[in-house]
């Protein structure tokens, strides 16, 4: 985690950037909802990456409102999502702000358990970035069912695997979260000791994983 003075000032710098309405409106939705999205340094990094890397096929685990999706359309307007929701509220709102936008040619939603739709995933496939931003503790299972539809040269981001902090410090951890922060600690480790990626972890927004497939 960025020490809190730190990324209080790089947010207030984010936001003398112009921001499009949109994105203004959808985090306030979050806000008021209760909708966990993207911290706002690491919704930036995630954009900026999409826009070094410019991936054309992305696959994301966890829609919630569509409000990550359409940053990373932001970040290359070329590319094609499809975002994996089982929560039909959340696919509501997601395919709302979509069609707002005008991108629902670009993000296409598959509705269900990302743990059973692999094979109706295989057919858009294969991706050359997935985003992993679903049930915390299911992401190894999401990171070990998906890599076999990444590409040669793709990249796995997983979002929030600092989770507060509390990986760090598990004691201070509330104890409904104990098991959960656990999990996501060994999620890293079992990143990190993986000799087919090279993985580095970034304390930006709530913990930021990029795995790079070595070729």
């Amino acid at each position: 985690m960025i020490d809190i003075e730190v990324n209080a000032y790089l947010e207030e710098l984010e936001k003398q950037q112009p921001v499009p309405n949109w994105i203004s409106e959808m985090e306030t939705y979050a806000k008021e909802n209760h909708v966990p999205i993207m911290e706002p340094l690491g919704v930036a990094f995630l954009k900026q990456l999409i826009m070094l890397r410019k991936p054309q096929r992305i696959l994301e685990i966890g829609t919630a409102i569509g409000y990550s999706a359409l940053q990373m359309i932001e970040g290359n307007p070329e590319a094609k999502i499809v975002s994996i929701e089982r929560n039909p509220d959340m696919i509501a709102q997601a395919t709302k702000n979509i069609l707002q936008q005008q991108k629902n040619d670009a993000i296409t939603i598959i509705e269900g358990d990302a743990l059973e739709l692999l094979k109706e995933i295989e057919k858009h496939g294969p991706f050359d970035f997935i985003f992993i931003d679903a049930a915390k503790g299911q992401y190894k299972r999401f990171f070990e069912l998906y890599e076999s539809v990444l590409t040669t040269d793709g990249v796995i981001v997983t979002d929030n695997v600092l989770f507060k902090g509390y990986v760090t410090n598990q004691e201070e951890a509330p104890r409904r979260l104990k098991n959960l922060v656990a999990k996501i600690k060994h999620y890293n480790e079992w990143l990190m000791q993986r000799k087919d990626y090279e993985t580095h972890i970034y304390p930006i927004g709530d913990g930021i994983a990029i795995s790079i497939k070595n070729q």
